[in-house]
């Protein structure tokens, strides 16, 4: 039985472990590290199976430009960005990640969170409601992402109203160990 919660303080070590593993290198736990650190309003999930951490993913927050008429901005909007998800591998294709995204995307909605962006396997986050981020006139920061593997789920369509333009993660992202 897999429970998804929030972080704790000693869970520290083990989410790093998971990233590690997941990924085959130190890069994304360095920056949920860095995140932890200096960034306030992230979400942390762990899933746990007999006491053990198996899986983590964090959202972090995500600000977009507000277009007004003749393309003069109007402020900006604040989301969250999923990522990064890992999984250890004796635990993958268990539903690990799914109860994280699932948890996640549920806190976020009743946190009237207007919306989620994520970078990831267009295979993958569309059975969670996810679609191409260009359709709402979105783009990632970076330069040479596969537009189908920039993905939005909008949960507030009228705070959404007029979003569109380049989609800004934290500083942390770029800071690649």
């Amino acid at each position: 039985m897999i429970t998804v919660r929030r972080e704790r303080q000693e869970d520290i070590p083990a989410i790093r472990a998971v990233n590690e593993g997941a990924f085959e290198r130190p890069d994304e736990a360095g920056i949920v590290d860095r995140l932890r650190e200096g960034c306030e309003g992230l979400l942390s999930l762990v899933a746990v199976h007999e006491d053990r951490v198996v899986g983590h993913i964090l959202f972090s927050p995500v600000v977009i430009e507000v277009t007004g008429s003749a393309g003069a901005t109007g402020g900006a909007i604040t989301g969250m960005g999923l990522g990064p998800m890992a999984v250890m591998a004796e635990s993958q294709r268990q539903g690990v990640g799914s109860a994280l995204v699932r948890a996640g995307l549920e806190i976020l909605r009743g946190e009237s969170c207007p919306f989620v962006i994520v970078l990831g396997h267009p295979d993958y986050y569309p059975r969670f409601g996810f679609e191409p981020a260009s359709r709402y006139g979105l783009r990632p920061q970076w330069d040479g992402v596969p537009d189908e593997a920039f993905m939005v789920i909008v949960f507030d369509r009228a705070r959404m109203e007029g979003a569109s333009g380049v989609a800004k993660y934290r500083d942390e992202f770029d800071e690649v160990t």
